[in-house]
């Protein structure tokens, strides 16, 4: 770095940064940065919960709202937020602003509205997915005052500029965390990570796993109960009257996933509804062939079907299952999908992801 380069200084926003896919690329992308001389990185956490589950550089300087959210007084307490970050924003005065989270961007641009920061807001949901009618047409009326969009995959692009009026928008698939293989053994077992909420669908995948002929194998379940959901619970109970209690795992949220992945054959994913699953990345580089289903946005970017897993219509349960014990039955295909899976996800490797985000929010000035 030239030393007589000013600094710029760069401000991330995002509601948390609680466990979670959307929550672990914004760490990534906050320690990317910090890393750099030329940047100075300002943080700004305003949801509800403002803690911090992913370990970040200590240079990253953090905002928080001096006030709780109150949901007995939501209206106030959301007015209370925009005017948080509006003036909070103004006063670090960043060259660039990037926003995650759908509704969440909404917040953002409208609290920086008439200023002339640019914001750069991401989708992180399923592109087509509802955020109800106030929000929706938020979007609409809110996102053509971004200076750029940035969508997960081709599928979401299309599906974006039918809904907003803008022309600058940009694909950045998320960073995958590349798992380091380990000297530990494999188990005949089937993995899914997920937190345990409806759209994740880890019931569909018990009732899936209860038709397989392999009475030696398990299912693990890594997540935790979110958004209100108590759907554990209820999930062990299925798998109690599937009666294959006993081989049905619910391992709870695991800081170290690394060992769930290391030490298992096959990865499954059950979800109906992505914008673009970092677990499925995570499952690939660990060099797991994975089965799952073709959501509209996501698994299709990363699978190749046939290659490195197997892409099921979403629901088709029968057809699920029984590509799970394809790769039960012939373990050589399984080892051959598994080292596919790996070369592939390369491409989404962290630093060329994050260089991504660079030039866009960046040299995009």
């Amino acid at each position: 770095m030239n030393q007589n380069q000013p600094i710029k200084d760069l401000c991330f926003v995002i509601h948390s940064l609680q466990a979670g896919g959307m929550e672990r690329v914004m760490s990534e992308l906050l320690n990317f940065f910090a890393a750099k001389k030329q940047y100075r990185v300002h943080l700004v956490l305003y949801g509800i919960k403002r803690d911090v589950f992913y370990t970040i550089a200590e240079n990253i300087i953090i905002y928080r709202p001096d006030f709780t959210f109150d949901n007995s007084k939501r209206l106030q307490s959301t007015i209370k937020t925009h005017f948080f970050l509006r003036r909070t924003i103004k006063k670090i005065n960043p060259i660039s602003v990037l926003s995650f989270g759908e509704r969440w961007n909404n917040m953002v641009l409208l609290a920086l509205y008439g200023t002339k920061i640019p914001v750069y807001v991401s989708d992180r949901a399923q592109p087509d997915k509802s955020l109800g009618k106030l929000h929706d047409k938020l979007r609409l009326l809110l996102y053509p005052n971004a200076k750029g969009i940035i969508a997960q995959t081709q599928k979401a692009v299309v599906i974006f500029k039918n809904m907003y009026k803008h022309d600058n928008f940009k694909v950045i698939g998320n960073p995958i965390r590349q798992i380091q293989s380990t000297n530990e053994t494999r188990s005949n077992t089937i993995l899914m990570v997920g937190r345990y909420i409806q759209s994740k669908q880890q019931n569909v995948l018990i009732e899936i796993f209860a038709k397989l002929n392999a009475p030696d194998w398990k299912l693990i379940l890594v997540g935790y109960d979110h958004l209100k959901q108590k759907n554990q619970h209820q999930w062990e109970a299925l798998a109690k009257q599937l009666n294959i209690s006993d081989r049905v795992i619910f391992a709870g949220k695991q800081e170290n996933v690394e060992h769930y992945y290391n030490t298992s054959k096959i990865f499954a994913f059950s979800s109906a509804s992505e914008g673009f699953p970092n677990v499925v990345g995570e499952a690939m580089s660990a060099q797991l062939p994975v089965v799952a289903f073709d959501c509209i946005a996501g698994p299709s970017d990363l699978i190749v079907d046939g290659v490195s897993g197997f892409l099921i219509p979403l629901n088709n349960k029968d057809l699920f299952a029984q590509k799970l014990q394809f790769l039960i039955d012939h373990p050589n295909e399984m080892e051959s999908m598994g080292k596919k899976s790996k070369e592939f996800i390369a491409q989404f490797e962290l630093n060329y992801i994050c260089t991504e985000f660079e030039n866009f929010i960046v040299s995009n000035q």
